[in-house]
C-alpha cells in the first residue's frame, strides 16, 4: 500500500457525474449515493473504484486479538486489572486495537440503536437528504462522502451526530433528541432519545477504557486520561455506518485504509463482518463478537502515549449479497485542550515524539486540507511545524 504521498481534498465536477450516467445529484452537483439506483446498474461508477494496491486480496487471515473481559476490572479486582492491562499493552503496541466484553452497556440499548439506525437508512433518499451535512459541519447524513471527495469514494452511507455546544453539559441531556426531531420530524423523537442514551453509555465506557489504557501504559496517576477526557461531550460524536450490498465488491471499499485521527473509537458491528486491520505487513479480518465492542487507538491517543501505542490502520470491505452496519463512537478531547503526553511516558531523556497540538488543529487539518489515511499524524505534524515556522504576512 503506497502511503508516501499526501491525499488532498478534491471537489467533484459535474462532468464526471454526467460521464457516469448518474441522474441523482444535489444542487451543488455532488453525486448522491442512492443504493436503490446504483444497484440496478451492472457496473459501479468509476468514482467508487479504488487503486489495486488498496483492494481486497482473495485470502485474508483472521487477526489474533484479545477479548478483554471488563467484569472484574469494573468491580475493582486488582488481579483482573493487571491481567487486562497486560492484554491491552501487547495489542496496542502491536496493531492498536482490542475488544471488550462485559462492558456494562445494556444489550437492549445496543439492539435499539441498531434498529433505529436501520430505520433511518431504509428511508427514501429524499428523507435522508433532509439530514445532509452542512458546509463546515461534521454532523449529518453523508452518502459516500461525495460532498467532499471525487475519487476513491467509499461504498457506504453515514449519519453523524453528537452533544456539542458552547456549554455542552447544560444542553447534552436532550440535544441529540432535539436534533432528530428538528431535522427529521417528530416521528424520530424516539430514535433521538435512544441515541441520546447510547451516547451517554459510550461516554461512560470510554472513561473506563481511558483508565485501562493508563494502567496498561504504567502512568502513575491511573485517572490521568479520565480527567483529560472528562469534558469530551464538547467534541466526541457518534457515527452510524451502513454498507449496502455491492455488485462489484472486489473493486471498491466500504471504508478506505486509514487511521482514525480521533483518540479512540468504540465500535459495535453486526455479525456480517467486514472490518479489517493491517498488522504484520498484511490485512487481517476481525471476527465480529455479538456482545463485544472493538476499541481502536487513534492518532490523537498515539500522540498522548508519546508513540508507544499504535494508531490502528484499518478498512472496511463490502459484500455482494449482504448489507452491513456498525455504530462508532469517536472519543475526542475538548477542542482547545493541548494534546501532550504525561511525563511518565517521556523516558529518561524526556524525548517528545510529537509537538503539542489541540484537537481543533487536527480536526481542521483533516476537514480542510487532508483526507485521513495511514500517515495522517505524520503529515499533520509536518504541516503544523511548517505553519508555526512561517512568519505572518
Amino acid at each position: 500500500m503506497d502511503t508516501s504521498a499526501p491525499t488532498l481534498l478534491l471537489c467533484p465536477s459535474s462532468s464526471d457525474l454526467i460521464n457516469n450516467h448518474l441522474h441523482h445529484s444535489d444542487h451543488n452537483g455532488h453525486l448522491i449515493f442512492d443504493p436503490s439506483l446504483l444497484q440496478k446498474q451492472q457496473r459501479i461508477p468509476s468514482q467508487f473504484i479504488w487503486p489495486c494496491q488498496d483492494l481486497v486480496s482473495n485470502t485474508v487471515p483472521e487477526v489474533t486479538s484479545p477479548l478483554v473481559d471488563l467484569r472484574d476490572f469494573l468491580a475493582g479486582d486488582e488481579v483482573a486489572k493487571r491481567q487486562a492491562a497486560d492484554l491491552v499493552r501487547v495489542a496496542c503496541s502491536t496493531h492498536g486495537f482490542f475488544q471488550v466484553t462485559n462492558h456494562g452497556v445494556d444489550a437492549a440499548l445496543i439492539q435499539a440503536a441498531h434498529a433505529h439506525m436501520d430505520g433511518f437508512f431504509k428511508l427514501p433518499i429524499e428523507w435522508k437528504l433532509k439530514a445532509s451535512k452542512k458546509t463546515g459541519s461534521t454532523w449529518g447524513y453523508s452518502g459516500a462522502h461525495a460532498d467532499r471527495f471525487s475519487s476513491n469514494l467509499p461504498w457506504k452511507e453515514t449519519l453523524t451526530f453528537g452533544c456539542h455546544g458552547k456549554e455542552s453539559s447544560a444542553y447534552s441531556n436532550a440535544i441529540i433528541r432535539d436534533y432528530f426531531t428538528l431535522v427529521l420530524g417528530e416521528d424520530f423523537e424516539q430514535a433521538g432519545m435512544v441515541f441520546q442514551r447510547y451516547y451517554k453509555a459510550m461516554e461512560e465506557l470510554s472513561l473506563v477504557i481511558m483508565k485501562l489504557l493508563a494502567v496498561s501504559l504504567g502512568v502513575e496517576d491511573e485517572l490521568h486520561f479520565r480527567k483529560f477526557f472528562e469534558d469530551m461531550s464538547s467534541s466526541s460524536f457518534v457515527r452510524c455506518n451502513y454498507y449496502p450490498p455491492c455488485q462489484e465488491p472486489s473493486l471498491t471499499l466500504g471504508t478506505g485504509p486509514h487511521c482514525d485521527p480521533t483518540s479512540i473509537t468504540i465500535l459495535h458491528q453486526d455479525q456480517v463482518g467486514g472490518l479489517e486491520v493491517f498488522t504484520q505487513n498484511k490485512w487481517h479480518s476481525v471476527r465480529p463478537h455479538p456482545h463485544a465492542f472493538v476499541i481502536n487507538i487513534g492518532d490523537t491517543f498515539m500522540a498522548l502515549s508519546n508513540g508507544r501505542y499504535k494508531s490502528c490502520l484499518h478498512r472496511a470491505v463490502v459484500n455482494r449479497s449482504r448489507e452491513r452496519r456498525s455504530l462508532a463512537f469517536f472519543v475526542c478531547p475538548r477542542e482547545d485542550k493541548v494534546v501532550s503526553p504525561p511525563n511518565d511516558l517521556l523516558g529518561a531523556q524526556g524525548t517528545r515524539r510529537y509537538p503539542d497540538f489541540t484537537w481543533s488543529d487536527l480536526l481542521q487539518f483533516t476537514q480542510k486540507h487532508y483526507r485521513a489515511d495511514a500517515t495522517t499524524l505524520h503529515n499533520f505534524t509536518h504541516w503544523l511545524l511548517s505553519s508555526s515556522s512561517t512568519p505572518p504576512n
